[in-house]
């Protein structure tokens, strides 16, 4: 048997933040050392951060991560140890996304990212150079100063493996696992038994199989071990980096990390016998065969072996069974994550959020009170970092720490109910019964003065004053009258974030919690600087449908038993009069309901369909209960107020991405926000068609012939693929 040790990790790195990053990374070579490890990897562009975007254009960027590893390898934390450590470099006139391979203080190899992730949320084309030549590993010159001190003058650079005496190891970095001839499959074929992914990748609801099942697939028909290592929490940015490190032996995860914690540094660790990657792969005829024909890659020889012998001493890892999150725990756990490392990071004291008593506000003010459980957990299971943060922020004295998530919650999270002579009696009752379960500190703040102070002095500048559509106004006074509150209640819950902490005599200011779903987003059903416009959105990127799941789970699961009713009430801005034969709801508002704006989401977006390629789609999926015509009417209706309110989505709050259809507008959704509304060209092709299939229909009528489901153009098959996947969400 060759048994070996390896460990990978979670890191919880800041972009730019070098002090933070090196101190994390030397924890976790140190807790990979104390358990016996010869591997540690680490995730990519560990050193720097994997969000510094345009800062890695900067030299000092790269100055100071070189500054960073020239710390690590003049200590002695690679003794020992084959170390994976991810930084970008500047090769002549090019700069790489780079895993900096050191053993025994010097550096073994410089594998360079050969091809870049650079879509949805990834730029890496912007910023680095794919690697191209695959043929040889060329010499690399260290900066003078980090060949002085480690008395190396070069170090080869490229596309390779390390060769040890008794195994041989390759890098793999992230995006380049899922292209359609990854290299894990050549280097395979070369020998290399040990895989080392270090990768960048964010949280996405219902996504986390997806890239296991990659890591198992590498694998499973190729033998080897496996080793993922990920960040983990927000590093500045949208996005938040869900971990899950872990180690697959041919194709069996045999060790996984968390997905979501509150922790800075994990290490996974695991003790494989690499007799049995090479068991499988005598085993296997066709890549005996494939073998014995490969094309040649370049190694460096490193004369020391890193295995043990048989002993039964060191237990085998076994496989396990994968830990998966349902995609209401992720809602909870990852923004609940996501917005405490903002919030300890940023200065701020606390958040504030205009709680109306609706679903979408109630579920950011549960994910802040499951933050707060998660904090008051991590510090009973002695994370001392955790501990320290919130005695800081929730200003303990004495010794004192948090014990209790309620108490807590009432030190820094500060919810307001801004009432309006439109508002119900149920939604300023349900406000109270929520903030009283989560414990925050609660305000109810009625702004009939304030509205009435500006409608009058509008009166006086113009001569008129609005009215309702309901008292017989038009369209234009109604949503005028709308407007008005919504944006003071902006106004007042930034007035309260900035005056709060004086009143309440404590340091800093309060972040304005955003509280608009990416339904709503789509749709433009929000008004533009209203109180949806905050410092940051926990919900920003998440479906109505998903919401409301998690509102009923989080009733159970969270101890917040008022989420229920909320969830159960119809959703209304409550913006309008109430009367006995009217009351406002969203779906009448905006023409749509929410579960057919998931449907044009989706399609738009992942599928990327425009106006007539969505309608065919849709004459597949809904043509059992609406005609071609109606259908026709609903997509127009869809892309004519998308298109209208495009323009919102230039200065929607800052949200934490979770949805693949987000059209948040800033990294994720990249379109123009000035449309001709009325899609001329489009909406006439539609219209031909619904002519034709019309015809179409009369003709079946008349032959008394069946129709069945109808041929038609290109993208048809995208409603019939995606409805017979319930992750696709239709």
């Amino acid at each position: 048997m060759r048994l070996l040790k390896v460990a990978t990790c979670n890191l919880n790195q800041w972009a730019m933040d070098f002090d933070c990053n090196l101190k994390h990374i030397k924890d976790s070579i140190t807790r990979a050392k104390e358990v016996g490890a010869v591997i540690r990897l680490g995730p990519e562009l560990e050193i720097t951060g994997y969000g510094c975007e345009d800062h890695f254009l900067e030299l000092d960027t790269v100055n100071h991560a070189w500054e960073c590893l020239k710390e690590i390898l003049l200590g002695d934390w690679t003794d020992g140890i084959l170390c994976s450590i991810g930084m970008p470099i500047i090769r002549g006139s090019e700069r790489y996304n780079c895993q900096v391979l050191c053993f025994n203080r010097k550096i073994v190899m410089i594998r360079p990212k050969m091809w870049l992730a650079n879509d949805g949320n990834y730029r890496e084309l912007r910023w680095f150079t794919t690697w191209k030549p695959k043929d040889q590993l060329v010499e690399f010159q260290l900066p003078p100063e980090i060949s002085e001190a480690l008395s190396q003058p070069s170090v080869p650079f490229g596309y390779g493996y390390i060769q040890f005496l008794d195994t041989a190891v390759a890098a793999e970095i992230c995006e380049e696992l899922f292209t359609p001839n990854p290299p894990h499959t050549e280097l395979a074929l070369n020998g290399v038994e040990v895989f080392l992914n270090a990768s960048g990748s964010h949280h996405q609801l219902r996504k986390l199989d997806l890239r296991l099942r990659a890591f198992m697939g590498a694998t499973h028909t190729r033998g080897g071990v496996y080793m993922y290592s990920n960040h983990q929490g927000c590093d500045g940015a949208r996005l938040y980096y869900d971990g899950c490190s872990c180690v697959v032996v041919n194709g069996e995860v045999v060790a996984q990390g968390s997905q979501f914690s509150l922790k800075d540094v994990e290490v996974v660790v695991a003790q494989v016998d690499l007799d049995a990657v090479a068991s499988l792969r005598g085993s296997i005829s066709s890549f005996q065969e494939q073998a014995s024909c490969k094309t040649k890659v370049s190694s460096v020889a490193v004369p020391y072996n890193i295995c043990k012998p048989f002993n039964l001493k060191m237990l085998l890892s076994s496989p396990q069974k994968i830990m998966y999150h349902s995609p209401e725990e992720e809602i909870a756990f990852g923004p609940g994550c996501w917005l405490w490392d903002y919030l300890r990071r940023s200065g701020a004291s606390g958040f504030l959020l205009p709680l109306s008593g609706g679903a979408d506000s109630s579920s950011v003010a549960a994910i802040v009170g499951c933050m707060c459980q998660l904090v008051v957990k991590e510090i009973a299971n002695g994370d001392e970092q955790v501990k320290a943060d919130a005695i800081r922020i929730g200003s303990y004295t004495d010794g004192k720490f948090p014990t209790d998530s309620k108490e807590f919650a009432k030190r820094l999270f500060y919810t307001v109910y801004m009432g309006s002579e439109n508002s119900s009696e149920a939604t300023k009752t349900r406000a109270k019964v929520l903030a009283d379960e989560i414990g925050s500190w609660h305000l109810d703040a009625c702004i009939d003065g304030v509205v009435s102070s500006l409608l009058s002095l509008f009166q006086t500048v113009t001569g008129k004053r609005p009215r309702y559509k309901v008292d017989g106004g038009s369209n234009v006074e109604n949503l005028g009258l709308q407007n008005i509150q919504a944006r003071i209640r902006m106004v007042l819950a930034f007035m309260l974030a900035s005056l709060l902490p004086w009143v309440h005599n404590k340091k800093g200011f309060y972040l304005v919690l955003g509280s608009s779903n990416v339904d709503e987003a789509l749709r433009g059903y929000l008004t533009k600087y209203d109180c949806s416009a905050a410092d940051i959105n926990p919900i920003g990127s998440i479906s109505k449908q998903d919401l409301r799941t998690f509102l009923r789970w989080a009733a159970n699961h969270l101890g917040y038993s008022s989420l229920a009713e909320i969830e159960a009430a119809p959703p209304t801005a409550e913006l309008e009069p109430i009367r006995s034969n009217y009351s406002q709801l969203d779906e009448v508002d905006m023409g749509m309901t929410y579960v057919e704006l998931s449907v044009y989401g989706r399609l738009r977006k992942i599928f990327r369909c425009g106006p007539v390629s969505m309608f065919k789609n849709l004459c597949y999926k809904w043509g059992a209960t609406l005609t071609p015509l109606e259908v026709a009417d609903k997509v127009k209706h869809f892309f004519k107020y998308y298109s209208i309110n495009r323009h919102k989505m230039t200065v929607l709050t800052p949200s934490y991405h979770a949805e693949s259809y987000s059209p948040e507008d800033n990294r994720f959704d990249l379109r123009q926000f000035l449309y001709n509304a009325r899609w001329p060209y489009q909406f006439r092709k539609m219209d031909e068609l619904v002519q034709e299939m019309n015809g179409d229909r009369v003709a079946f009528k008349e032959t008394g012939e069946d129709g069945g489901t109808a041929a038609g153009g290109g993208g048809m098959g995208v409603v019939a693929a995606a409805s017979g996947n319930p992750k696709a969400g239709f």
